[in-house]
């Protein structure tokens, strides 16, 4: 039989396993390697490696954007090696939050948003103009290496003539306040860049360009994570105007010159690169010579899953597994679903651990009564309230958490519950429907020891969902 500890322990290491295999120096590694006069690309893939000649080529300027960055860059240096870093005068500039910032010898982290804080800054646009000076001054023997993760949409900002950063950031708080999925965040955002939606690969004259992607949204859109830097955008500013009609009605005057920039765009067509191919592999044109665009991924939610059911495994447990590959709904109700399943799991024969992955929503409660938490936290304190009305015995452990260990603007991943953590909630007299009402999860799991605090993980591939439940009571 095993304690409420046992199982907590267990589903806290099973996660952790999960994120393991997502550490982003050791993904690039696992794609890139030198070979005699050969850069091989993407041997684990499920196409062939890309083989690219170290002969032919000229320097290699690395760029990129992502809460991955740092650890991408690092693996990316010992993958290739100290020799061919110093022939090819391998340098470049990545973006990436300010807690990930590293000496890393010729490609230099850039701090472009505080810790904590998703949303573009003057920092970040500063350092996407040194990006963007980097690629518009690369030659056709050239090679540019993107490196791209979760959180480079507000990494690498770059507002269009006319639109001000504080319009962007007002955008992005008021579309992500009222619910507005990543895919809606990002089409906004795209027609709002001069760098998104392709305009990377648009400014960049290399006669290669190589994006390494770690996947931060379901179903690995390339056009959408981090807003698509190097892949054509399918949307149009019609599609972003559509968005802000439905989350900003009545508060136009936020933004009113994106607005009207996206209105000018929209019965033009002026400057808007939309219905373009978003391929795993694009050509584009540019003014001097041909740019070779490959985008590969590397990582995603689907392999941490897998990787995550691995060490369920090992530990004993018979497991199911799955990874969302579209966008979930709310936080509050997959929650739910997630506690029935765990109160069917304590008392039917089957799987006793269900690793799960994804990324729901959370509609934010009004600014004078909001607290703090994240979806994670949501997710798990809208469980706990669904398993304390069936008011049956359950030996088990339920947690959820960001495997970049950010949830929300909070120090925690996420959260677990248990046993243990309900007897305290009861003694307490906490109203927890009161803290899930004002999105106060952080308060009340900080107040009842259920916080997953892991610091940066230099990784993220969406959330990671674990529950574990022992029959053996019966």
């Amino acid at each position: 039989m095993k304690s409420p500890a046992d199982l907590r322990a267990d589903a806290l290491a099973i996660w952790q396993a999960g994120v393991k295999a997502m550490r982003s120096d050791r993904l690039v590694k696992e794609n890139v390697r030198a070979e005699g006069d050969w850069l091989v690309i993407g041997e684990n893939a499920a196409d062939e490696p890309l083989r690219l000649s170290l002969r032919r080529m000229g320097r290699v300027a690395v760029v990129g954007a992502g809460k991955a960055g740092a650890g991408m860059a690092a693996g990316l240096l010992e993958a290739i090696g100290p020799q061919v870093v110093g022939e090819k005068k391998v340098s470049g500039w990545i973006n990436v939050p300010a807690d990930c910032v590293r000496e890393l010898g010729s490609i230099h982290l850039h701090a472009a948003r505080p810790a904590g804080v998703n949303e573009p800054t003057a920092e970040g646009v500063f350092g996407t103009a040194r990006i963007l000076e980097i690629v518009s001054a690369l030659g056709a023997d050239d090679l540019c290496i993107c490196l791209i993760s979760g959180g480079g949409s507000a990494l690498m900002p770059a507002p269009v003539q006319g639109v001000s950063l504080e319009e962007k950031q007002a955008i992005t708080r008021l579309l992500s306040a009222g619910g507005a999925n990543i895919e809606e965040l990002n089409t906004v955002r795209k027609r709002l860049s001069r760098v998104k939606g392709g305009g990377l690969a648009r400014a960049c004259r290399a006669g290669r360009l190589l994006t390494l992607i770690v996947s931060d949204v379901l179903g690995d859109p390339l056009d959408v994570i981090a807003s698509g830097p190097t892949v054509a955008d399918s949307r149009t500013a019609g599609d972003a105007l559509a968005i802000l009609d439905r989350y900003m009605a009545g508060k136009e005057m936020v933004a009113p010159g994106a607005i009207a920039y996206l209105r000018r765009v929209a019965l033009s067509g002026e400057a808007d690169h939309g219905a373009a191919e978003s391929g795993a592999v694009v050509r584009y044109a540019t003014h001097r010579h041909p740019c070779d665009v490959t985008n590969l991924v590397i990582g995603n939610n689907a392999v941490a899953v897998d990787a995550a059911g691995m060490e369920a495994e090992r530990r004993g447990y018979s497991h199911a597994m799955h990874a969302a590959s579209k966008l979930e709904g709310a936080a509050e109700d997959v929650g739910c679903d997630l506690a029935q399943m765990a109160l069917r799991m304590a008392v039917e024969e089957g799987p006793d651990c269900l690793v799960t992955g994804g990324e729901p929503t959370v509609k934010l409660a009004a600014a004078d009564v909001r607290g703090k938490g994240g979806r994670n936290q949501q997710l798990v304190l809208a469980a706990l309230i669904e398993v304390l009305k069936a008011e049956q015995q359950v030996r088990f452990a339920l947690l959820s958490a960001g495997t970049d260990g950010e949830d929300g603007p909070t120090d925690a991943a996420g959260a677990v519950m248990d046993a243990d953590l309900m007897t305290r909630l009861q003694a307490s007299g906490l109203d927890p429907a009161d803290y899930l009402r004002r999105n106060d999860a952080y308060s009340l799991f900080e107040r009842l020891g259920g916080l997953i605090k892991t610091g940066p993980t230099h990784t993220n591939v969406c959330d990671l969902r674990v529950v574990v439940v022992d029959r053996q009571h019966k």
